[in-house]
């Protein structure tokens, strides 16, 4: 087992990592407990593979639980979702004292931790995220929100987990396409700031994607510790350093809006299109040599990632993607942040580009 700190002063959490953690949740948990109980929050599709296990291991440590199975999608991360589950929680007499798990992938990690950060005015939650995307980026850095028609993630708070427990032999039962949907974010480490990282993508991406556990391992390992580096240094993404974190997001969310939050196009799949845009905003804009934006839309393109508007299935005009964009919750005095590049591995910040601009280029 390798062992990552998450360094917050006083709210500081490690994030475990190991083959077959799903089995021994319960002794890592049990000294959290005030009491011998907890509640879990799943989907049914989880549930199917890891709740009994979970449950299990629960169990020899004579905790005690209950669960609630939600729907699977992007549509439970809604208002109506949010009440059922804070309404459960309140009625299981749920405590500021108590964890709740949330055993899952984005979603269910997102959802549990918002409603958690707001019942009885904050209680305490678990990550034990099962999807390469949640295992790699969200269930990490305390970032929890509900979607709303107007756009991805606009309600929501800042509640960190008391702990983070991977285990990447649950990666074995997700599909193929959930898989390369969450290495998306694994390549994204790589162009932040790392272009050693996306080389390493390069050359073993398929392997990862293929079943290789060692290159899983290392993934995971990776990213994690660099998006735990980046969350200590901004947890709240005041200073420009977390914000690097959304590279492709703010053309990726406008996509899942476009697509209506559904299976049409999964987070990952628009955030891997959203790099690529990125990539190609800034190569247009004299600001990246063509021909990193070419190695990045080749590589995702050569594991199935949708890397242009067509493969991501939006067929709209820019001024439709750019009103979606200014929305964006990080827009601040009328303008939104892009996440720009000077190269692979060059992401920076900038407010030099106005949504018509932007729209234009998404025309072209």
């Amino acid at each position: 087992m390798e062992q990552l700190i998450v360094e917050l002063g006083d709210r500081s959490y490690p994030i475990l990592i190991g083959d077959e953690l799903i089995r021994s949740v319960g002794e890592h948990v049990a000294p959290l407990l005030k009491r011998p109980r907890t509640m879990i929050v799943t989907d049914s599709h989880v549930a199917e593979h890891y709740l009994v296990p979970l449950g299990i291991s629960l169990g020899m440590e004579s905790i005690s639980f209950s669960s609630f199975v939600l729907e699977p999608g992007e549509s439970t991360k809604s208002w109506a979702g949010l009440a059922r589950l804070t309404e459960w929680l309140i009625g299981e007499g749920v405590e500021r004292g108590d964890h709740v798990i949330a055993l899952g992938g984005g979603v269910i990690g997102d959802l549990v931790g918002f409603a958690c950060s707001i019942v009885k005015r904050g209680c305490n939650f678990i990550q034990v995220p099962t999807t390469l995307l949640a295992q790699v980026d969200s269930s990490v850095g305390g970032k929890t929100a509900i979607n709303v028609p107007a756009g991805k993630n606009l309600i929501g708070a800042f509640h960190q987990p008391a702990l983070v427990v991977i285990d990447p032999t649950t990666l074995e039962t997700l599909p193929r396409r959930e898989l390369g949907a969450g290495y998306a974010e694994v390549v994204k480490y790589g162009l932040i700031d790392d272009a050693d990282f996306f080389a390493w993508c390069e050359a073993h991406g398929a392997a990862l994607l293929g079943g290789d556990a060692e290159a899983r391992h290392k993934a995971i390992a990776h990213s994690v510790a660099a998006k735990a580096r980046i969350v200590a240094a901004d947890e709240r993404e005041t200073q420009d350093i977390r914000a690097l974190l959304n590279l492709g997001h703010s053309f990726g969310h406008a996509l899942e809006a476009e697509t209506g939050y559904s299976d049409r196009l999964l987070h990952g799949e628009a955030v891997a299109a959203g790099m690529v845009l990125a990539h190609q905003f800034s190569a247009a804009k004299g600001l990246c040599p063509a021909e990193d934006a070419e190695r990045v839309c080749d590589h995702l393109a050569s594991i199935n990632l949708p890397h242009s508007l067509a493969s991501a299935g939006v067929n709209t005009d820019g001024a439709t993607l750019a009103a979606h964009m200014s929305h964006d919750k990080k827009v601040r005095g009328g303008k939104l942040p892009l996440i720009l590049t000077r190269g692979i591995g060059q992401s920076f910040v900038t407010e030099d580009y106005g949504l018509d601009t932007v729209a234009a280029f998404l025309d072209s």
